[in-house]
């Protein structure tokens, strides 16, 4: 029973910094991944404008299409950091009204990027009569009917109607006023002297914008005119950089990450060293309830005790072990610790955090060397065990970090008989063989005071010697006493040397 009380107590405290480190291994390969899905979408951006490379357009006409690819492809940048599913898409499409950029979120936006602010509001406006004027401007034969219902018009109702109908209409960030200005001035113009077309430009104002922005809080970044034609230029020259237009690669970990993840790791170990530090305080209190019909108020106080220390020693050993992975792990501290296992890590805190408090209670004389020492080999002891049979428990359940622990709390119980079983033998060899071990084993070799006492030597204490006081004489009358006789004889008693203290050996009856 003494071996899985051991165990247990040493699995209690030493759960802070499993889980510490563990955690801290999760949210380190999360975020690794997490990096690098948001690295390969400005990836993606860079090619996506750098495969304009060599295209005799000028720039101001590429713009506009260079603007597509910047507008989705920062979308995408932005949804991935904020962990979002949503995804938009340039389709390249030069069908008659089709869309710029789709989305899998529904929405469909159509892009002008003109010389003014006018005239991309005039060409997000235009309708579906203009484009038939324009089609037969260059050349067209079909009359209004054929043109209409070869692009799955039934009706010529239709031909006042905006062609983007339904699109969100992204324009230049610095032409949103003036674009904004012309639409509400030919809204009052029309609606005096051609009111069926009043529909396409109120509706285009409605639709303007500068971004595309969806329900969830994921945009794009603006891009003005004077930008978008700077593009243009260095994707003919295929050196678009993305940080250059400052979108940047994130970086893996800071300090101001390391310490946010290490106290909500702290936090957590706190919790279950709470539970599994109460766990048996409450268990006695309840037996103790059922044996004798009352509650014991000093069990109460176990309690209270119990749980401010194993909280506040959970939070510490799970900070500290989450702070020392985050900063292995992600390399802060170097590339060849990156791969350095977390078990490794955990059993690291244990045994520096418990043989700090050990050697400051040897300072104030709680302690001795000798227990130090010993306590120093049974922790490693432990913590091996833990370790090698947490590891293998993890192989087998594949559940993070609850595996580990399971297998840690079973190898620092059977770690527990282990040494226990270990040390008996030690002592034992080291009373009869009067070997220490090199100061492990304190032997002292001082005989009791009551066998001392036995065989008639006579001793004092130095440090508590009081002078002899003077007492007068006195007499008392005589009184007649039988005499008795004490008939002489032999005592013998046989020592022998065997454990009188916590690591002691010396001569007991």
């Amino acid at each position: 029973m003494s071996g899985f009380i051991d165990g247990y107590n040493f699995f209690q405290k030493s759960v802070g910094s499993i889980l510490g480190a563990y955690e801290s291994e999760i949210f380190i390969n999360t975020r690794k991944e997490y990096v690098s899905s948001v690295n390969h979408e400005i990836n993606k951006l860079e090619k996506a404008i750098n495969d304009f490379k060599s295209v005799k357009t000028p720039n101001k006409m590429l713009k506009g299409d260079v603007a597509e690819s910047w507008h989705a492809g920062t979308f995408n940048i932005n949804a991935t950091t904020n962990k979002s599913l949503h995804r938009a898409n340039v389709d390249r499409s030069h069908d008659f009204g089709s869309i710029d950029i789709s989305t899998n979120f529904g929405d469909k936006f159509g892009l002008k990027y003109y010389s003014s602010g006018s005239k991309s509001a005039k060409a997000q406006a235009i309708s579906i009569f203009q484009r038939y004027k324009e089609y037969q401007s260059h050349g067209g034969k079909d009359d209004l009917s054929k043109f209409l219902l070869d692009r799955q018009y039934d009706s010529d109702a239709v031909i006042n109607d905006p062609l983007y109908t339904g699109q969100k209409r992204i324009i230049p960030s610095d032409q949103i006023t003036e674009a904004t200005n012309w639409l509400e001035e030919m809204i009052i113009k029309e609606e005096a002297r051609r009111p069926e077309q009043v529909k396409r430009y109120r509706e285009t104002l409605e639709m303007l914008r500068d971004r595309i922005v969806d329900n969830e809080g994921n945009e794009s970044i603006r891009l003005s005119k004077a930008d978008a034609e700077k593009l243009a230029q260095l994707a003919k020259e295929g050196k678009f950089k993305s940080e250059d237009f400052g979108i940047e690669a994130l970086e893996l970990m800071n300090a101001e990450l390391v310490i946010k993840e290490s106290l909500k790791a702290g936090m957590n170990a706190a919790i279950i060293s709470l539970v599994l530090k109460l766990g048996p305080e409450i268990y006695k209190a309840i037996d103790y309830l059922v044996e004798n019909g009352e509650i014991d108020e000093n069990q109460f106080e176990e309690i209270g005790f119990a749980a401010i220390t194993g909280t506040s020693e959970g939070f510490i050993r799970g900070c500290i072990a989450s702070a020392i992975t985050n900063c292995f792990r992600s390399g802060m501290l170097g590339e060849s610790l990156t791969d350095l296992n977390p078990g490794i890590i955990s059993a690291s805190t244990v045994i520096a955090i418990d043989t700090l408090k050990n050697a400051y209670q040897v300072t104030q004389k709680k302690k001795s060397r000798t227990e130090l020492s010993n306590e120093i080999i049974e922790d490693i002891f432990l913590t091996m065990s833990s370790m090698i049979m947490g590891t293998a428990t993890q192989g087998i359940i594949q559940v993070p970090i609850l595996g580990y622990m399971l297998g840690s709390m079973v190898g620092s119980v059977v770690g527990s008989f282990i040494y226990n079983i270990g040390y008996q033998a030690t002592i034992s060899f080291c009373s009869e063989t009067g070997i220490t071990l090199f100061g492990l084993v304190d032997e002292d070799y001082r005989l009791p005071d009551d066998i001392i006492k036995e065989i008639g030597v006579e001793t004092f204490d130095y440090e508590s010697f009081k002078v002899e006081s003077f007492e007068p004489d006195t007499f008392e009358m005589d009184t007649f006493n039988y005499e008795t006789i004490h008939p002489d004889n032999l005592g013998i008693n046989f020592l022998r040397r065997g454990v009188i203290g916590v690591y002691k050996i010396g001569y007991i009856e």
